[in-house]
């Protein structure tokens, strides 16, 4: 098992590291504006990230994606990470389960979306179901040639730039979880509320509500009955992305403490002479290393097809918790490093500090992520903490 970069991984880094230093830019822009940029310029960071081969990382070549391994993303995904206002949703991530569709489907949501001509956005989270998406009320009746959709979503992310949600309903009378594509401007589909959240965020996460919204056959992605599923595999994608992209903002945060404590000077030495700031750059190191290895594991063992899909499942849980509630506590020692101008809106660690707090709630909350890693636990064993053999 060698984990070194290959040449090609090493300019895939190189790349995106290099988009990543453009998207740096912005940011103060982004956070002046209270999130949003003007549409040209998110057309001109979106073809520059086309360009880079940074765009849809997630989708093969054959469709007109980069064509990249799940440990190539870990790779992209981490440097994504360290920009701040959440502008790494420029380089867009089309829903993974996208690729489930007829290729009709593909032909009408997904390649557009590859090519940066249209978004979409998945809508699962309720008013009364967050948690427990069993819960939810969202219904789809059977109609000619359809369905006749009725629900509200909540928190759904970059719904307000999307073209097409993925909605989750039950449908029927057996009340079958199902996803359905839906045209933001379908009739009967209303955006009601975008609310502020503690970050600055590029993108929303608005509300919405379904009234008698129909939906035809055509537009059931992956058969009646399968929603469960398949949202359970666009969680299990994006909780390892999260562990990829704040393990990337918590080395961003890192680098700007270090270099804070060795130019800051008090009582006649910088204060990385203290051994108290010492103790909490070291911690922060040790956070950053052993989450960075964990999910590049992961990863590879996915591309290896040494791992199956319960445990990926469990698996990805570890690394979105252990990474996520790591991030926590590097961003809180690189505000303390910083002092007074780390409570400052100008400087990205106060940023990164309200940003990075979302990532133990969004996509399962660290209690459900312990809930998922003890239910593998008892049902399989430790096999989870094991290394693939051949």
């Amino acid at each position: 098992m060698d984990f070194r970069y290959t040449p090609r991984q090493a300019d895939l880094k190189a790349r995106a590291a290099a988009y990543t230093e453009l998207l740096f830019r912005y940011e103060q822009q982004a956070e002046e504006a209270g999130g949003p940029l003007p549409a040209d310029t998110v057309r001109e960071l979106t073809r520059a990230a086309i360009d880079a081969g940074v765009y849809a990382i997630n989708m093969p070549e054959k469709w007109g994606g980069p064509g990249l391994s799940l440990l190539d993303q870990v790779i992209v995904e981490e440097e994504f990470g360290k920009v701040t206002n959440c502008l790494w949703d420029i380089p867009w991530r089309p829903a993974n389960v996208l690729a489930y569709g007829t290729e009709a489907q593909r032909e009408k949501y997904l390649l557009p979306v590859i090519r940066g001509e249209r978004f979409d956005a998945v809508a699962v989270t309720e008013p009364g179901a967050g948690s427990d998406p069993a819960s939810g009320t969202s219904t789809a009746t059977r109609t000619e040639g359809g369905w006749l959709l009725n629900g509200e979503k909540w928190f759904v992310t970059c719904g307000d730039i999307a073209d097409f949600l993925l909605v989750q309903a039950d449908a029927g009378p057996e009340r079958a979880a199902t996803l359905f594509f839906v045209d933001k401007q379908a009739p009967g589909v209303r955006m009601t509320r975008v609310p502020r959240f503690m970050h600055s965020a590029v993108n929303g996460h608005p509300e919405f509500t379904f009234t008698e919204v129909f939906v035809p056959d055509d537009d059931v992605l992956g058969g009646v009955g399968n929603g469960y599923e398949l949202t359970k595999e666009w969680f299990t994608d994006e909780r390892l992305m999260i562990a990829a992209r704040t393990t990337g903002a918590a080395e961003r945060a890192l680098g700007l403490a270090r270099d804070r404590s060795v130019e800051r000077r008090q009582f006649g030495s910088p204060i990385a002479d203290f051994q108290l700031v010492q103790g909490m750059l070291a911690d922060c190191a040790v956070d950053i290393a052993v989450n960075r290895a964990y999910a590049h594991q992961v990863a590879w063992e996915v591309d290896e097809g040494t791992v199956d899909r319960k445990t990926l499942h469990a698996k990805a849980a570890i690394a979105k918790l252990a990474a996520s509630e790591a991030a926590g506590r590097v961003i809180d020692r690189c505000v303390q490093i910083f002092g007074g101008r780390g409570y400052d809106r100008s400087y990205p660690v106060e940023r990164l500090y309200r940003e990075l707090r979302v990532d133990r709630i969004w996509e399962g909350t660290s209690e459900i992520q312990r809930l998922i890693i003890a239910g593998e636990l008892v049902k399989r064993g430790t096999g989870v903490l094991q290394m693939p053999t051949p």
